[in-house]
């Protein structure tokens, strides 16, 4: 039996990615964004996942691809880096595939205009070549704990505006 990865499929600006799907935790359909100041321009934000505030990422931004409105295909990969729980804006999710390890080639280059460093690797199919992102690379550990940062700070915001439209609330029920 040949070793093989089990792969999330996912488009980003006409080229097919993949992603270990150990390392995926949903995909979920665009949803609204809240923006966050003083990030990078590749951060599009946070996003209110039930209760838990996870950053946004935007794959195109960070890897100087064209950008492109997004569509009803659009989808969030919500992904695991290094402890930081990130979610991808990608094109499309069109599959989750086992590629056997012997079809994986290293990465050359640059592929698709994304560089290598982003990369660990391409893989060969009959449907075409897969890239194989290398999730440990797509963000330095400096932004990794930045965006650690954005998602506590717009968590802790979240809590206090939600006191303030509870004190309202309470002060009615303590004048009855």
């Amino acid at each position: 039996m040949a070793l093989e990865e089990q792969l999330v499929v996912f488009q980003l600006a006409g080229e097919t990615y993949g992603v270990n799907i150990s390392s995926v935790h949903e995909i979920i359909r665009m949803q609204e964004i809240t923006k966050v100041p003083r990030t990078p321009d590749f951060v599009e934000g946070v996003i209110n996942l039930r209760g838990r505030i996870i950053p946004v990422i935007d794959l195109r931004k960070r890897f100087n691809l064209p950008l492109q409105e997004k569509t009803q295909s659009s989808r969030i990969i919500v992904i695991e880096m290094d402890s930081v729980t990130v979610g991808m804006i990608v094109d499309s999710v069109s599959e989750v595939i086992r590629l056997p390890l012997d079809q994986i080639e290293p990465a050359p280059p640059m592929v698709g205009g994304v560089d290598a460093a982003y990369l660990r690797g391409v893989g060969k199919r009959e449907k075409g070549l897969i890239v194989l992102l290398d999730l440990n690379q797509v963000l330095k550990r400096e932004e990794k704990a930045e965006l650690k940062d954005s998602a506590n700070q717009a968590m802790l915001q979240n809590e206090a505006e939600t006191k303030k439209g509870e004190a309202p609330a309470q002060a009615a029920k303590a004048s009855l």
